[in-house]
């Protein structure tokens, strides 16, 4: 994470190591502790209905990552969370996704509705003819079993592109 700084929390923020020790915490431990926060906030059950909801979660699970990883939130009919999984993990640039796999999940999660998230590292969130074109294969891979496709959100840093609200869905 050597692109983040958090000058002004050097001396604040300590993290304790595995014999107990306090030490200055990293821009890595600072994102780390985020992420759990947001999983105890938004846990099984909590709604997804409003997308600054959907956002907001999705900037604090991917937003300081280093790497592209491919996330499905699966949805109930009353776009409550089921699960949250990361389910393919690629490199600086590209993550290879499988339709078969998140179709297999969404049966095992009796889902209704998915919203699909992944991060660009480099920090420009705009959906790429990849990210559209795998859109449109698990769009219509999960309509075959009933399972409606909500949004693909693409996260830069702290900025996001919704496809759906792009009208790319």
């Amino acid at each position: 994470m050597s692109q983040l700084s958090f000058p002004s929390f050097d001396s604040a923020l300590l993290v304790r190591d595995a014999r107990g020790c306090y030490l200055p915490a990293s821009a890595d431990d600072i994102l780390e502790a985020a992420r759990q926060v947001i999983d105890q906030k938004m846990q099984r059950g909590a709604s997804f209905t409003s997308p600054a909801t959907v956002k907001e979660y999705l900037c604090a699970k991917l937003g300081g990552l280093d790497h592209e990883v491919f996330a499905v939130l699966f949805l109930d009919n009353r776009h409550r969370l089921i699960e949250y999984v990361e389910m393919f993990r690629g490199t600086l640039d590209g993550a290879s996704v499988h339709p078969r796999e998140v179709v297999k999940e969404a049966l095992r999660f009796n889902a209704a509705a998915v919203i699909f998230a992944h991060p660009h590292p480099s920090g420009v969130p705009e959906p790429s003819t990849a990210d559209r074109t795998i859109t449109r294969q698990l769009r219509d891979a999960l309509a075959l079993i009933g399972v409606r496709v909500l949004d693909h959100v693409v996260v830069g840093g702290n900025s996001t592109v919704s496809m759906a609200e792009r009208g790319l869905l």
